[in-house]
């Protein structure tokens, strides 16, 4: 697989400044100019009155058919939330948990996803590695595993597939982050019961909103333990008297007003990722992932991503003591990637191509010493 010569998507629809290699679509990909006039027209219809309000409402709308398009799943399926640590916290208040339950997950799983349980204390917590595969820790007092589809850490990708076969085996809820794939692959949605996925990255949209999937064929009677104004069925005066009925679709996620000026960008961002097909941004992204891993190699820097692009996503990693230090110096040098947790994360999207690869191998080429 060789690196694209071109970029996919034209990098002069994005906020990046002249001769600088964008590689850190893992921490925040630049933002496209159109949400420029996005933000605006939430500007707009935000002070547009009761008439702006059904604005905003029709935009949330028309982001969640965008959403429910790009994963292949029922508009229904899709709501949204402020961010995958509130959606996955929501799910685990939400799970009737017994004395002797466990839950499964990765020892380097992403802190979003596991830490809502270990602070919640409602459960044992087992972390599987190379040593302690998940298959061997998974029993029958298991109620849930826990995943990234693709790591934050080291950029391998999770076989869901296989991790679906395990929770039905025991009966448990698999979820899943798809953070660092949506946008980057297709998303096979429907392999979760629950599927969360920030928007600031992949996405090409901003923190503050990230897609919800609640698979309502494996679990119709799923129902969250807290509720808001927006998260209850009907439009009519409320009696408290009793107790509400929830939405019934995957809105029930919303408590309250979702994050408007978000939603819009993230409408424009999905609008803008429709023109693209997931595999063909896939392929693009794996030829300059499997070019970047060449190049390490012929660097000598060991990278902890697996070079399968059947078994990575879309960043490349590698472990350093200097990571801070080869970070700001890359800067320098107008090559952003990112630090964090003592390793150098690389991540390509459709905006780069090849001279973006080379840009930065040439940078750590100089950097040799302290890489």
């Amino acid at each position: 697989m060789s690196a694209p010569a071109v970029p996919l998507f034209d990098p002069a629809a994005f906020r990046i400044g002249p001769g600088i290699a964008h590689l850190c679509a893992g921490g925040e990909t630049p933002f496209l100019l159109r949400h420029d006039e996005a933000l605006r027209r939430y500007a707009v219809d935000k002070s547009n009155g009761e008439a702006g309000r059904h604005a905003q409402e029709a935009e949330v709308e028309r982001a969640r058919a965008l959403a429910a398009a790009l994963w292949g799943v029922a508009v229904e399926d899709i709501g949204f939330v402020s961010s995958v640590a509130e959606g996955v916290s929501m799910l685990i208040e939400s799970i009737d948990w017994r004395p002797g339950d466990n839950a499964v997950f990765d020892a380097n799983e992403y802190p979003s996803v596991i830490a809502p349980l270990l602070v919640a204390g409602a459960a044992e917590v087992r972390l599987a590695s190379a040593e302690r595969p998940m298959a061997s820790l998974v029993d029958g007092r298991t109620r849930l595993i826990g995943a990234s589809h693709v790591s934050y850490l080291h950029g391998a990708r999770a076989d869901l597939p296989a991790l679906r076969a395990l929770a039905d085996r025991v009966g448990a809820l698999l979820v899943v982050d798809h953070t660092q794939a949506a946008g980057a692959m297709p998303i096979a949605a429907e392999v979760a019961d629950f599927a969360f996925a920030a928007t600031y990255k992949w996405l090409l949209g901003m923190t503050g909103v990230a897609v919800a999937y609640w698979n309502r064929a494996r679990q119709p009677g799923w129902a969250p333990r807290t509720a808001g104004w927006h998260s209850l069925g009907g439009t009519a005066r409320p009696r408290w008297d009793q107790v509400p009925a929830l939405r019934p679709d995957a809105m029930r996620f919303c408590r309250g007003n979702p994050a408007h000026g978000p939603v819009y960008v993230l409408a424009g961002a999905l609008d803008y990722l429709r023109d693209f097909d997931p595999s063909a941004v896939q392929r693009h992204i794996q030829g300059c992932t499997t070019a970047l891993l060449a190049g390490l190699a012929e660097l000598g820097i060991a990278s902890t991503t697996p070079a399968d692009p059947a078994h990575h996503g879309a960043s490349v990693c590698f472990e350093s003591p200097n990571a801070e230090e080869i970070t700001a110096r890359l800067a320098e040098r107008g090559v952003l990637v990112w630090n964090g947790r003592g390793r150098v994360r690389i991540s390509v999207h459709g905006y780069n191509a090849l001279s973006d690869v080379e840009a930065c191998l040439a940078a750590l080429r100089s950097l040799r010493p302290l890489v």
